[in-house]
């Protein structure tokens, strides 16, 4: 298994929470950022994310390496989805491992506020109103979604 993976398929996440087991770790912390129906007031029916992937799987490996030196745990895994994908399903997760709770937690919550901050992921979402938008557009290298997807 990758340590980083980015996968228009459903991400298994007893598949990845397995790969946390180490007997020297006492806590395992797992976010799995959900696909929901609402977003600022409107009704959500479609989302879909895209991305660039050979920087995104760069990006995301950097994010588990700086981690990995900046916490004392054992082992950190990245996955996120691309295409769409339907309500209530795991859009992104991130599993951290440490002997100590504290650790996991840090590591987990870190890495997932530099995901969206740094990755080359968009998120696009459809509304009931007939309305569509790209969501939290990340900047990369300045580029916006649209400059990027042309570049």
């Amino acid at each position: 298994m990758r340590m980083v993976e980015i996968t228009e398929a459903p991400i298994p996440v007893t598949r990845w929470r397995a790969e946390m087991e180490d007997p020297a770790c006492g806590a395992v912390v797992t976010f799995e950022g959900l696909v929901r129906d609402h977003h600022q007031g409107k009704k959500v029916l479609r989302l879909s994310y895209e991305c660039y992937k050979p920087m995104a799987l760069k990006v995301l490996a950097d994010i588990r390496e700086k981690a990995l030196g900046r916490w004392k745990i054992a082992q950190l895994l990245i996955a996120h989805r691309t295409g769409e994908i339907p309500i209530g399903e795991a859009a992104v997760l991130v599993a951290a491992a440490s002997a100590h709770r504290k650790e996991a937690f840090e590591a987990a919550a870190w890495a997932m506020d530099e995901i969206k901050r740094e990755a080359p992921i968009w998120k696009h979402e459809t509304y009931a109103d007939g309305t569509s938008l790209w969501v939290e557009d990340h900047c990369v290298e300045g580029h916006s979604h649209e400059q990027a997807i042309r570049a």
